[in-house]
């Protein structure tokens, strides 16, 4: 089983994605995990890594062939802005989640204990150079959702909700699959 979770920033990719690698006993590889840890190498906020990033393709390369390799071994959640985009024909299931702006950078004030301005700021800006950044590198419209199989709402529900819902759908899914065979 191969499944994608994808979102911005504070739509609760992370938690949702860790949640279903422990239900199914899959594997869990965030790109976001990866690219903290680069920009941390290079001693750098993640703003001036993703500033960085977008004049050194060579970056998000890496990301992208390290989450092709690990699908590729299956049985695996991958996480990240371009999961289900990287592993097209490969993965089983992709899952986008949303929120509303206001509440993912809520969401991330609290999680990170800094000033809501600051994350919005910096949160906004991010997004704004990963939308064209990589609109540039691979022609992908991050805001094109018709990759997904399903799009989630996470500002709507709890975070147990949103966990109990995408479970549900990918029981569901591992159903209808058996009896489609």
């Amino acid at each position: 089983m191969i499944i994608t979770i994808s979102g911005f920033h504070g739509t609760g990719k992370t938690t949702i994605a860790k949640e279903i690698a422990k239900e199914f006993k899959l594997r869990y590889i965030s790109a976001g995990d990866l690219f903290r840890k680069m920009a941390k190498e290079y001693q750098m906020t993640l703003e001036e890594f993703s500033n960085y990033a977008e004049k050194n393709p060579e970056i998000d390369h890496k990301i992208d062939d390290r989450t092709i390799e690990e699908a590729k071994k299956g049985n695996v959640v991958l996480e990240g802005l371009l999961a289900a985009w990287k592993t097209r024909g490969i993965s089983e299931l992709n899952i986008l989640l949303t929120a509303d702006e206001q509440i993912r950078i809520k969401r991330i004030t609290q999680r990170e204990q800094r000033s809501y301005e600051e994350i919005k700021e910096e949160t906004l800006n991010r997004e704004k150079i990963e939308i064209a950044r990589f609109k540039k590198l691979y022609g992908i419209d991050l805001n094109d959702y018709s990759l997904y199989d399903v799009v989630l709402n996470t500002g709507l529900w709890t975070q147990d909700s949103v966990a109990r819902i995408v479970i549900m759908l990918i029981k569901e899914h591992l159903k209808s699959k058996d009896k489609l065979i």
